[in-house]
C-alpha cells in the first residue's frame, strides 16, 4: 500500500499477471474518476472490477461513498478481496462474485456506475444500469472499437449525448543512458449522463 492520496501506481494493487493483467492504468483511472463526478453518500457500482483499483481509489477519495465491486473471474476476485483488505476498506467496499447484469439485481440502486468490463453483454448491462426512472451517471473504459461502437449505438438509441475522451498515454523509459517513450494501449472513456444531471453538474461547477 502507498500513502499517496490520489493516482495510485499499479504496483499498489495485487492483480493477475500476465494472463489477465488488465488493471486500469493510473492515468486512465485518474481521468475516469474525474468523469464519474462522485459525491459523499453516493453508491458506486464498479462493474468488471478486476483488482478493484477504480473502486478503491474512489472509496479513499470520497467520504461515505458505498462501493459495490462486481467481478466474475475467480482469480481476479481473489485479488479484489485482498486489495480491499489491504486498503482497510472492508466497511465501505462490497465485493460481489458474479457476472453482470445478473449479479447486479439485488444490489442497492447506484448513483454512479463504472464499467471496466462487460463480459460480452454491453448493451444488456447498460440497459440494466440505466434503469427506467432514475438514471445513474455511467462511465465506460473501452479498449476495442467494437465495444466503443456498441456503447455509442446504445447511447444513440436512448437519445443520450455521450462525452467521448480518447486517451493515449506514453511513459518515459530509460534506454542506454537516455530515455524513450513507451506507449500504453489507447483507451476510450465514454461518459453517459442524463441531460438533467449533466446540466446540474455544470451549473455547480460555475458556482
Amino acid at each position: 500500500m502507498t500513502d499517496r492520496l490520489f493516482g495510485l501506481p499499479e504496483e499498489a494493487f495485487r492483480f493477475t499477471v500476465p494472463r489477465k493483467g488488465l488493471i486500469t492504468k493510473t492515468e486512465i483511472r485518474v481521468l475516469s474518476l474525474a468523469k464519474l463526478d462522485l459525491g459523499p453518500g453516493q453508491t458506486l457500482w464498479d462493474v468488471g472490477a478486476g483488482s478493484g483499483s477504480v473502486g478503491i481509489e474512489a472509496a479513499r477519495l470520497v467520504p461515505d461513498l458505498s462501493v459495490w465491486a462486481i467481478e466474475k473471474d475467480e482469480e481476479d476476485y481473489g485479488c479484489l478481496q485482498e486489495n480491499i483488505r489491504n486498503f482497510d476498506l472492508t466497511r465501505r467496499m462490497n465485493p460481489v462474485f458474479g457476472k453482470a447484469p445478473e449479479a447486479l439485481r439485488k444490489l442497492p440502486k447506484p448513483h454512479r456506475v463504472f464499467v471496466g468490463g462487460s463480459g460480452g453483454k454491453m448493451a444488456d448491462l447498460l440497459d440494466f444500469c440505466w434503469g427506467e426512472e432514475t438514471h445513474p451517471g455511467i462511465v465506460c473504459n473501452l479498449a476495442t472499437v467494437e465495444n466503443l461502437a456498441e456503447v455509442l449505438s446504445w447511447a444513440k438509441s436512448r437519445r443520450i449525448e455521450p462525452d467521448i475522451l480518447h486517451v493515449q498515454v506514453g511513459r518515459g523509459q530509460p534506454i542506454v543512458g537516455l530515455h524513450r517513450i513507451e506507449a500504453l494501449n489507447p483507451v476510450w472513456i465514454v461518459s453517459l449522463f442524463a441531460k438533467e444531471e449533466k446540466k446540474t453538474s455544470e451549473e455547480e461547477g460555475r458556482a
